[in-house]
């Protein structure tokens, strides 16, 4: 039996403007999660069941405030993800299907690469 074809990461824009950062990609859940070092910072989604929850989720910092309206501010549609029901807060979603998706997911980007620290954690599978 011929083997499945390896699916690409998508919303690979975002890929290339972490690429200074040399980001680690792996397979997690339903999408691709963006290692930066130890941190995990985000995940690219692009799955067709829970479309809703199709973009780039954001992994806030053990000190970050979901609710910050700084952060609110600099992502007009971030939202909960609904796949995690409410049980994981510190994951946030900026839609792929946003009127603004490129512009808010390459701002991410930028704060990645200027080491935000709001962003990013390390998961106790690497402490």
């Amino acid at each position: 039996m011929p083997a499945k074809p390896r699916q690409k990461p998508p919303h690979a824009f975002v890929l290339e403007a972490l690429a200074p950062l040399h980001p680690e990609v792996r397979r997690m859940f339903s999408g691709f999660a963006v290692y930066l070092g130890d941190k995990i910072c985000c995940m690219l989604r692009d799955h067709l069941k829970s479309p809703q929850d199709n973009g780039l989720w954001l992994v806030l910092s053990d000190t970050a405030d979901p609710a910050d309206p700084d952060l609110r501010r600099q992502f007009p549609s971030l939202r909960p993800i609904e796949l995690l029901r409410g049980k994981i807060g510190h994951w946030l979603l900026i839609p792929s299907d946003g009127p603004d998706f490129e512009t808010e997911a390459l701002h991410a980007c930028d704060l990645l690469l200027r080491h935000d620290p709001r962003l990013g954690r390390i998961p106790q599978s690497r402490r």
